[in-house]
């Protein structure tokens, strides 16, 4: 500031913070009406063109950290399925190796693509928030009250909160499901009041199929638990019921044969990772002594697995003379001729009591004329 000029005149020119060419005219000129025309087209034009330079600088370094970051967690992907590579290519069955192979790709190419959504989102949001803080900036540049306008942003995001809540837990449980890849494309999930494969994921919803082939579509902020059946491996487990008169060893020796043997074929829809196992007898039923035979399969295909050992048991069961047992009741029935001799025996309702057991059972058929019984003994079964 010159000597001799009153910092009131020179407030009055170029505001409480005069800039440097505004003072500068000031003070060379004196004329108040020259630096406010200066100071509003050469210096605020400055000032604006060098906040959206740094907001340009700033978003560009962001960006690029961002990019490191994501080719960082695609360079870990690629070395780990280098690895299952390797792996798969030891496999002795081509036809094994080649679908393990197969898989192992398509779960790269699944996390190269949530990476890259994920880095798409993060750069989307950095962009705004620092466009947004830029232009707050440069309206403050132009003189012009930031308060009312924060004011009157606060208000409206609070009622656009309120009301689009749901919408934005939708976007974070999104954010999170992609981030901690809880499922994808192609898995087969549980999300609590349905189950199916799912064919797409999105920020906000979730599509799945169930075996019907109906098609639901679950926001993603009303997921609050999933269970993947494809994660890595499933496990197969079938709890198989023999009666109470058989030999529970050599049963369980023919269904491990059973198993193993299905195992032995390599069968490349029907992937068994490691030897099947017997855990034993599971339960004493009422009317079965349960043993359960745990199979470990690839993702997926636990429900395959399952249906052909079966099937396979219970041939095997049948060749053995082994009985799955299914629920068996005595009943024991009075002619009518009893019934009338004895009132606990009377039909009840047009049905007959059976005895010992407390039910009501239909009147069986006994051959005779009528439905009868000769000789009235009351002791067939």
């Amino acid at each position: 500031m010159a000597l001799g000029v009153p910092a009131q005149t020179v407030t009055d020119a170029c505001g409480p913070d005069p800039g440097f060419f505004c003072e500068l005219v000031f003070d060379n000129t004196e004329n108040e009406r020259l630096a406010e025309i200066i100071g509003w087209v050469v210096e605020r034009p400055l000032r604006i063109i060098l906040i959206l330079l740094v907001a340009w600088i700033i978003k560009k370094i962001v960006h690029k950290v961002i990019e490191r970051a994501v080719a960082r967690l695609v360079r870990q992907s690629e070395t780990e399925t280098e690895e299952q590579l390797e792996s798969a290519g030891k496999l002795d069955f081509g036809a094994r190796a080649a679908k393990a192979i197969n898989r192992i790709q398509e779960r790269q190419a699944r996390s190269s693509q949530r990476i890259e959504t994920i880095a798409a989102v993060m750069k989307s949001l950095a962009t705004a928030l620092i466009l947004a803080v830029a232009a707050l900036l440069c309206l403050s540049e132009l003189n012009i009250d930031l308060a009312p306008l924060i004011a009157g942003a606060g208000i409206a995001g609070l009622a656009v909160g309120f009301g689009a809540q749901s919408l934005v837990r939708d976007f974070l449980a999104g954010m999170f499901i992609l981030i901690e890849d809880q499922f994808g494309v192609g898995d087969v999930v549980d999300v609590g009041d349905t189950s199916g494969t799912i064919e797409k994921v999105s920020l906000r919803t979730t599509t799945l199929r169930d075996v019907s082939g109906v098609v639901w579509t679950v926001p993603n902020g009303e997921i609050r638990r999933t269970a993947n059946h494809s994660q890595l491996w499933s496990r197969a487990i079938l709890d198989i019921g023999v009666s109470y008169d058989t030999d529970i060893d050599q049963a369980s020796d023919i269904m491990k044969g059973v198993a193993d043997g299905l195992w032995r074929e390599n069968d490349p829809d029907l992937t068994i990772l490691e030897e099947p196992s017997v855990w034993g007898v599971q339960e004493l039923g009422n009317d079965a002594v349960v043993i359960r035979l745990v199979v470990k399969t690839d993702p997926s295909e636990q429900w395959g697995v399952g249906r052909v050992l079966r099937a396979r048991i219970k041939k095997a069961f049948d060749e053995a003379g082994i009985e799955i047992p299914f629920p068996q009741r005595t009943v024991w029935i009075r002619n009518e001729d009893d019934a009338d001799d004895d009132p606990s025996q009377r039909s009840v309702g047009g049905r007959e009591r059976a005895v010992g057991t407390g039910d009501d059972v239909a009147p069986a058929e006994l051959p005779g004329d009528g439905g009868g019984h000769d000789g009235g003994n009351g002791g067939d079964e």
